[in-house]
């Protein structure tokens, strides 16, 4: 389906950057029946809502007109909810309104107040910015608001979310009543509705996400990890992936955008990838806005293939020729997944998102995945055999695909042959070409998971049971490794198979029989993973901790340990008690010194007059208590 009928200016914009039909979110607000309305729009990351609302607004203020007059105090107002995402708009629409004369100024934190102030001076028809910045400039008499014809509010959901409600009313209240209201949101949440009916008029609500396929544009893939090998399966990722996504630069030359947790994950991983000779920038919330520009151009510029973020920091991205998200660490929730693949596969681009999933943290990428309604593809990291049979084949196919070359280099290449011969001179070319590619990392397949497809391990239920893999049960033997705590820690199994796992990063299905010692443990691992886990047991050693191989105990058992056996064996611990002399000399009291009751007696003698034994052998009597005088009640003085 074409763009409806555009100004000739917009329609030339469009022509020169490629846009040949109307993503369905543009389709739907540049619908005739709803050229001069307000609008509340929902739409996914990436389908083209700048476009969208540029066209609409920039429709409405021509007015059929080819070109803007004079710049003055602004027509349109947009307001966007981080400083990355406003200068992305204000770039956009620099292009979309190119050949109408208009002027478009961008207002956002961080910038120079005083440098802006005198471009508004100046006057823009389209005036881009974040809240708090935008507020401020009005307050202090910058701005004038009173000539402006439309509003528009991208990512209305996260400005909220962001505390930016009182910016935005304070904003929206100095703005005409008689104004368009154009309201962009992920969502129809509760706080983006009252916003809608407090300053909009008669809004058409328009619904263009696809809730049953997420994302259709971005293929997901999660690929299963040792969780001591994260960082090279990233370097891995990035060879392999980076060169089969689509690309407008070629094969291999796209961008890619690496998420982590935090910012000390990003310097880590970043000076690691910049080790390995990757082409990284850093994107984290220490960096200044200076630091910040300089990445992002290197970026644009393609200086720099791969940037390294947090998930503040990447708010509001949209980097040129971004092909490849990779999770290095996992989402916080269905959000942040969704936001961070949003980066990828826009504008009815093609993207990838891999996520690494550690095999300690499989149940959490599961329920991520299914409340996010993603489908991904399982699999092993890839492998440096699989990159290098890649390398050649990009390789080839680059230099059979080269043009007809000039004479002069046609001459040299002649010469080269003559002087060194084909063979060298092809020999010179690869190694060449192969300095600019990182080496691969070798990296161990954990094997398949809990509905995984496969992978070079072998498949689950192609294996034993844990019960099979007993030596005493007749079933496939396992290897038995020893671990240097036992009763007398308290070992429990409840608290050792997460421990083994963690040392070994094997799953709970993988340990066979587990006997628990007086001084140590002996447990069974599959055969298959027994390299594997000792290798990694090895590096990943706690303290006070010790794994190593273990004979096959055969029936030595680990005898029962019930409560009262280890009450007995620790009163047989305990040392003999001597009898006191004292009583040895004086004998037992009661039977010499009890005095017998009288007959018809109704109660024992009193206290005081009970005999008792002195050191001597004599009789005597125990004093008499003294009587109980109750404390004065009142305060003391």
């Amino acid at each position: 389906m074409p763009f409806p009928t555009l100004p000739a200016a917009f329609e030339a914009a469009l022509a020169a950057q490629a846009y040949a039909e109307p993503t369905p979110v543009q389709a739907a607000v540049l619908a005739e029946a709803r050229q001069d309305a307000d609008m509340l729009v929902s739409a996914q990351t990436g389908s083209g809502k700048t476009v969208a609302f540029g066209l609409s607004v920039g429709r409405s203020l021509l007015d059929g007109a080819e070109r803007f007059g004079p710049a003055g105090a602004p027509l349109a107002l947009i307001v966007a909810p981080t400083r990355e995402l406003a200068q992305q708009v204000a770039r956009e629409l620099s292009w979309l309104y190119a050949r109408t004369g208009a002027v478009v100024a961008c207002c956002v934190g961080g910038m120079d107040a005083k440098l802006e102030a005198r471009q508004l001076a100046r006057g823009c028809h389209l005036l881009v910015g974040t809240p708090g910045r935008l507020r401020d400039h009005l307050e202090r008499g910058n701005v004038d608001f009173t000539a402006l014809h439309a509003v528009v509010l991208d990512e209305a959901d996260e400005m909220l979310d962001l505390g930016f409600r009182d910016d935005l009313e304070a904003l929206l209240t100095a703005a005409p009543a008689e104004r368009r209201t154009l309201l962009f949101s992920a969502t129809f949440a509760r706080e983006i509705i009252a916003l809608a009916r407090a300053f909009q008029r008669d809004a058409v609500r328009i619904d263009t996400t696809d809730r049953t396929a997420p994302h259709a544009d971005i293929d997901y893939v999660a690929l299963r990890v040792a969780p001591n090998e994260v960082e090279k399966a990233t370097v891995n990722a990035l060879r392999y992936f980076g060169a089969q996504v689509p690309s407008k630069a070629g094969p291999g030359k796209g961008a890619a955008l690496v998420f982590c947790a935090t910012r000390e994950r990003v310097r880590q991983l970043y000076g690691s990838l910049r080790e390995r000779g990757f082409g990284v920038v850093a994107l984290s919330g220490e960096l200044n806005q200076k630091d910040r520009g300089e990445a992002l151009q290197s970026l644009r510029d393609g200086h720099a293939r791969v940037c390294v973020a947090t998930d503040v920091a990447a708010r509001g991205l949209d980097l040129p020729d971004l092909n490849l998200v990779i999770h290095a660490d996992l989402p916080r929730g269905k959000a942040a997944l969704l936001h961070r693949s949003g980066r990828t596969g826009r504008a009815g681009r093609k993207g990838m998102s891999i996520m690494l999933v550690p095999t300690t943290r499989r149940r959490k990428a599961e329920i991520l995945l299914r409340e996010a309604g993603v489908a991904a593809r399982w699999g092993g990291p890839p492998t440096a055999e699989a990159i290098h049979a890649l390398d050649r084949k990009m390789l080839v196919a680059e230099l059979t695909a080269r043009p007809a070359p000039e004479a002069e280099d046609a001459a040299l290449a002649d010469l080269l042959v003559e002087k060194a011969g084909p063979q060298a001179v092809a020999l010179a070319l690869i190694e060449a070409l192969r300095e600019r590619l990182p080496e691969p990392e070798d990296l161990y397949d954990p094997g398949g998971m809990d509905g995984d497809p496969g992978g070079p391990a072998r498949p689950r239920d192609a294996r034993e049971p844990r019960e099979a893999r007993d030596s005493g049960g007749g079933g496939v033997p396992g290897v038995w490794f020893r671990l240097s705590v036992g009763r007398d820690q308290s070992a429990d199994p409840k608290w050792l198979i997460p421990l083994i796992c963690r040392l070994g990063h094997v799953t709970k299905r993988d340990i066979g029989t587990i006997r628990i010692y007086e001084t140590e443990t002996l447990f069974e691992i599959d055969p298959g993973l027994a390299g594997k886990f000792l290798n990694a047991a090895m590096s990943q050693a706690e303290d006070g901790l010790e794994v190593s191989p273990a004979e096959n105990p055969g029936d030595r058992r680990a005898p029962p340990r019930r409560n009262a056996e280890i009450r007995n064996a620790k009163r047989a611990e305990r040392p003999e008690r001597r009898p006191d002399p004292r009583y040895e000399q004086r004998g037992d009291p009661r039977a010499d010194y009890r005095p017998a009751r009288p007959s018809g007696a109704g109660s024992a003698p009193p206290r005081s007059q009970r005999p008792t034994q002195s050191a001597a052998g004599e009789a005597t009597f125990l004093p008499a208590p003294k009587p109980h005088r109750p404390k004065p009640k009142g305060k003391k003085r």
